[in-house]
């Protein structure tokens, strides 16, 4: 490819979104009633609720960069949460609670990668599938109560998780750069990173090349599973709460980030920065449409036309890079 002629979009992507989000920041801090939007109250609940999403839109982006999707995360979100919630008072631990709940999200992941590579389903399928069985699954175990969950007796669990660190930074922002820098490693750094996106780009290809594809997909389906149970229980210590409504929409939130962030939608192609700074993104339109006090029907208009927009650029992109391997 002629990296030279390679259009400025391309090389310059995350540059753009960065652009975008600091847009975004300075218009919500200025429109919003009395400023709200930099208020210390919202601040804190933006970079908390934001980073546990944000670990779960990590691990949706590997998983599009693979060439699969996963529309279940807040479906899994909510019976991880129900685990974790009831499992604590039973086994008196919330180490061990955790455990359990994390052990349910690698179950649920290891079921839609099998479901992909062994039953064939398509991963839009049968994550759709997993997204209303595991809601209401949730629903019939709980009885569509909620339940509240009290750590007093564990200081140590909450300051781990849910703390500040320095007294200012939540505990959550921490663990979701973690999670940004592992996965970054793992893309950039490593042979598996090498296998995702081959297996992205072109599965054939992959197997020729002696990649296990099938292997490479249930392992970011895992990935998935696994990231979604750690947010799970980061919400439910911070909430100090289960619902069986929690993490509504945010699976199609979940594929906003890692497009507007730059992964293509038929993999192959995407950066972990991209995909940090596309969470961002979404993470600031959600709580502006709240801090403007706008009807929430807006924010799915709001992602809707993101989605619609980064689609259209990743094709203009797309285009150009082929012209561009031409030269």
């Amino acid at each position: 490819m002629n990296t030279a002629a390679m259009p400025f979009l391309v090389r310059f992507r995350n540059i753009g979104v960065l652009a975008v989000l600091l847009c975004l920041v300075v218009g919500a801090a200025a429109l919003t009633p009395q400023h709200t939007f930099i208020g210390e109250a919202n601040l804190k609940t933006l970079v908390a609720l934001g980073s546990e999403f944000g670990i779960i839109a990590l691990a949706v982006g590997v998983l599009m960069i693979a060439g699969e999707f996963d529309l279940s995360v807040g479906s899994v979100l909510a019976l991880c949460a129900f685990v974790f919630a009831y499992a604590y008072p039973l086994v008196g631990s919330p180490f061990v609670a955790m455990l359990l709940a994390i052990v349910c999200g690698v179950a649920v992941g290891l079921i839609h990668g099998l479901l992909v590579v062994r039953a064939r389903i398509v991963s839009f399928i049968a994550t759709l599938g997993g997204m209303m069985t595991w809601r209401g699954l949730t629903q019939i175990l709980s009885g569509g109560q909620m339940r509240n969950v009290a750590f007093d007796e564990h200081p140590l669990f909450v300051e781990l998780f849910t703390g500040r660190v320095g007294g200012v930074v939540p505990a959550q922002f921490i663990w979701f750069v973690l999670f940004a820098a592992i996965l970054y490693l793992v893309l950039n750094r490593g042979k598996f990173g090498n296998w995702i996106f081959a297996t992205g780009d072109n599965a054939q290809a992959a197997r020729a090349m002696a990649v296990d594809t099938d292997l490479v997909k249930v392992v970011c389906f895992v990935l998935v599973g696994f990231s979604v149970a750690f947010a799970a229980v980061l919400q439910t210590t911070r909430s100090t709460a289960f619902s069986t409504h929690m993490a509504t929409g945010w699976e199609l939130q979940a594929v906003a980030a890692a497009v507007v962030g730059g992964t293509s939608l038929r993999g192959g192609r995407g950066s972990m920065i991209g995909i940090f700074l596309g969470a961002l993104v979404i993470i600031v339109m959600d709580n502006m449409v709240s801090q403007l006090r706008l009807a929430y029907e807006w924010t799915y208009v709001a992602f809707g036309l993101v989605i619609l927009g980064a689609v259209l650029l990743d094709l203009m992109i797309e285009k150009r890079i082929q012209r561009a391997a031409v030269c």
